[in-house]
């Protein structure tokens, strides 16, 4: 592993950015211990109530994707791959953030499920449901270790402490906050973050471009680059896929990124859901991941170009960019995550500095945050309630649930190791999510709108999909497929989604489906089109709070972003 604070990557930080610090910290916490005042049930501490109006669960569902996998790993790719990078927001997040909120809400919202594997309970039973609940778990304390492993990262390049010193401070503080005051803390939380992390990367993006002589100056400097001019456009994206065939590459990006790992990750992941369901009506529900829509189609923007600009300007990223992009190791000790934190070191006065450190802190918090808060949500309702102990007190559950998110944080400690190891956290975070999303995406769209589909076919399904990406990833691994870079995770979502149908489709045909009576409201075609109509009356009245319409606008700018870049 590498100690980076033996590279010369200290942040020269003053006692006005420690400061600035403790003040951010201490508002953390005081926001946690507020929280706490609210919680009185479980339903409180794991869906906030579901009192929370659309704009804070709007900037929350934004805010607990800006985690590690955005900041870290979308400037790692903007070094490595530069503009190609916006697919991961305009085809991999925004066509299903409009689909989650237009369609998938109404359902989730309407039938009070309080998780993502409690629907998989109703629609295909135990099985099914423990193999999800499982399957979830595992993947939370996987991604909540990338965050605490990042978050680690900025620790030890400010104070020079050993990682696994950091490791352990970070998640101290993460657990605090979150089982004062469950997911409204988290939530709120988030929304202070989201403010927090734009303070600090919005100055750091205009003074690089300042450096580099503006947008002009950036496009000469990258033209000289070892990367060349693929860095330049979004299409068609070959230098980040690998494939090498741009016909094959727009296929990798349509269909592995913008429909199965993008679908798959937002209307399936709990942690988004969960946002959303927290809201006080159906429809705010539903315009939760339209709004929060408008500030991610602007992300790219302030977390890509960063690191275009760090492969220019930063000296370890000139000197040794092609290495990197070979897949070794650099002499400077640098990898590609580091990317905004050199920009810092390079450009930030003090004051600046103590922002931008918050601002990066925030983000690995607010994800690391939204995991464990889903985490304990179905540890706690799916496999603990349902499998163990079934009828306790709803105090019983409500201690659990700040236990379990202890325990959940002393799981990720272990799991940031693993992710230690990887020079580039987002082809990490990929890799895991075509694993665990992929096959559940299948599993829950064949279900949703097939009743013939059977419960048998439901955990079968997963099993394989599951067994099939891994498959994939681990011949890619041994070289028997010559797959590089982001690619492969492409490669084994889009396996894992047509083995998943396939199978899930010919163990349908073998076996006996449910009667349809158990089936409405869990099944598109046997559910009565009202319960999915909201209220427009009240709060939810006027023509700027029209789903459908929000939704419209988010897309003829997503269009426009595409064809100017």
């Amino acid at each position: 592993m590498h100690v980076l604070a033996d590279a010369n990557l200290r942040l020269d930080a003053s006692p006005i950015d420690y400061v600035l610090l403790a003040f951010y910290f201490a508002l953390v916490l005081g926001i946690g211990y507020m929280a706490r005042r609210s919680v009185s049930s479980s339903l409180d501490f794991f869906l906030s109530g579901r009192s929370l109006p659309a704009w804070v669960t709007g900037l929350a569902f934004i805010s607990a994707n800006l985690g590690a996998v955005e900041i870290m790993g979308m400037s790692a790719n903007g070094v490595l791959y530069g503009l190609p990078t916006v697919h991961y927001f305009w085809i991999g997040a925004i066509p299903a953030m409009l689909f989650l909120g237009i369609v998938m809400m109404p359902f989730y919202y309407g039938s009070k499920v309080r998780s993502v594997p409690e629907f998989m309970l109703r629609r295909f039973g135990k099985p099914a449901h423990l193999v999800n609940g499982i399957s979830f778990a595992s993947a939370q304390i996987l991604i909540a270790g990338a965050n605490l492993f990042l978050l680690a990262s900025v620790v030890n390049l400010l104070l020079g402490w050993p990682l696994w010193v950091s490791i352990i401070v970070a998640a101290v503080v993460v657990l605090s906050y979150t089982a004062l005051g469950g997911l409204s803390a988290a939530i709120y939380n988030e929304v202070l973050q989201f403010f927090v992390i734009v303070a600090a990367l919005l100055p750091l993006t205009i003074v690089g471009l300042v450096k580099v002589g503006g947008w002009q100056g950036l496009v000469d400097k990258l033209s000289a680059d070892p990367g060349g001019e693929a860095q330049l456009s979004s299409w068609p994206g070959d230098n980040l896929t690998g494939f090498g065939n741009s016909f094959l590459s727009v296929l990798g990006l349509v269909f592995g990124l913008g429909f199965v790992l993008s679908f798959g990750y937002w209307t399936t992941n709990f942690v988004e859901v969960q946002r959303a369901m927290a809201s006080k009506s159906m429809s705010a529900a539903r315009r939760t991941p339209i709004i929060g829509a408008f500030p991610k189609m602007l992300i790219p923007f302030i977390v890509i170009i960063p690191g275009m600009i760090a492969a220019v300007t930063v000296s370890e990223y000139v000197q040794d960019k092609q290495i990197l992009l070979d897949g070794g190791d650099a002499p400077s000790g640098v990898t590609a995550n580091n990317a905004i934190l050199l920009l810092m070191r390079d450009l930030l006065p003090n004051g600046m500095l103590g922002v931008a450190i918050a601002g990066l802190l925030a983000s690995f918090m607010a994800g690391m945050a939204a995991n464990l808060s889903s985490f304990n949500t179905v540890f706690t309702y799916d496999i603990w309630q349902s499998y163990v102990k079934k009828n306790e007190s709803d105090g019983y559950y409500l201690r659990l649930g700040r236990v379990v998110t202890a325990a959940g944080t002393v799981l990720a400690v272990g799991t940031a190791f693993i992710a230690s190891n990887s020079g580039n956290i987002l082809t990490y975070l990929q890799d895991l999510f075509s694993f665990f999303n992929a096959p559940l995406f299948a599993t829950f769209i064949l279900g949703m709108f097939w009743k013939r589909m059977t419960p048998t076919a439901g955990w079968v399904g997963l099993v394989a999909g599951t067994a099939s990406a891994i498959t994939v990833w681990l011949l890619s691994q041994a070289g028997v497929l010559g797959l590089t870079g982001q690619g492969i995770s492409f490669v084994a979502a889009g396996t894992a989604f047509v083995v998943d149908i396939a199978v899930s489709v010919g163990v349908s045909l073998a076996t006996t489906p449910k009667p349809e009576s158990q089936l409405v409201g869990l099944v598109y075609s046997l559910t009565p089109k009202e319960s999915l109509k909201h209220d427009e009356t009240g709060d939810d009245a006027g023509w700027y709070r029209k789903p459908g319409l929000l939704a419209g606008i988010v897309l003829i700018l997503t269009i426009a972003l595409n064809i100017i870049f």
